[in-house]
């Protein structure tokens, strides 16, 4: 079943399913009253629920013995970007309109601002180097060491949500228990993956 071509497709359309939701409450007129806001918060929250996801992927094809799990990562990750950029592209152009005054305003007066930023530049050199021309290019070992920026993009992205929010920070401790638990796995695999070579 991960293995047929049609599991890709059945993945790809559940991670656009997300943006189509927003295209069909956008074209009903329900994007509440706050338009911008709506489509910032909408895409943030997309993007980093398949942060989570896409560093959940290792753990879930290891503990339920599932290796073509991997076959997704790439396509979960490069979708986490898209919606990154989408949240990022809201507030440049729909929110600041480019306005260079008010976006330094922003950054010097709103830390989560920077945070995000942190997040979605992280994410980036991950999205160009995403395809199996770039690992040649880099090589296997060079490529998994710069991939690990997922780590810092996953943990900037939660403080910039939990700086965020004002009052109700119950999604982003759940994202950061989440992303806690899942780097927790990746210490302790790396422990155990250490012990193992010592000991030959």
């Amino acid at each position: 079943m991960w293995r047929s071509r049609w599991a890709k497709v059945i993945v790809f359309l559940l991670c656009l399913a997300p943006l189509g939701r927003l295209g069909w409450r956008a074209w009903d007129g329900h994007l509440t009253a706050n338009p911008i806001e709506y489509i910032t918060h909408f895409t943030g929250d997309w993007a980093i629920r398949l942060i989570v996801v896409t560093l959940a992927v290792t753990p879930l094809r290891k503990l339920l013995r599932l290796p073509d799990l991997i076959r997704f990562r790439r396509m979960i990750g490069l979708f986490a970007f898209f919606y990154a950029a989408l949240h990022f592209l809201t507030w440049l152009v729909l929110d600041k309109f480019f306005d260079m005054h008010e976006i330094l305003r922003d950054f010097t007066k709103r830390r989560f601002i920077i945070a995000g930023l942190t997040a979605f530049l992280a994410m980036a050199p991950l999205a160009l180097t995403s395809t199996a021309g770039w690992i040649r290019r880099l090589g296997g070992r060079r490529w998994q060491m710069l991939h690990r920026l997922i780590y810092l993009t996953a943990v900037a992205a939660v403080v910039h949500y939990y700086w965020l929010v004002k009052s109700d920070i119950r999604l982003p401790v759940l994202y950061g228990a989440l992303v806690g638990l899942l780097l927790l796995y990746r210490v302790g695999a790396a422990v155990r993956s250490y012990a193992r070579q010592s000991s030959r």
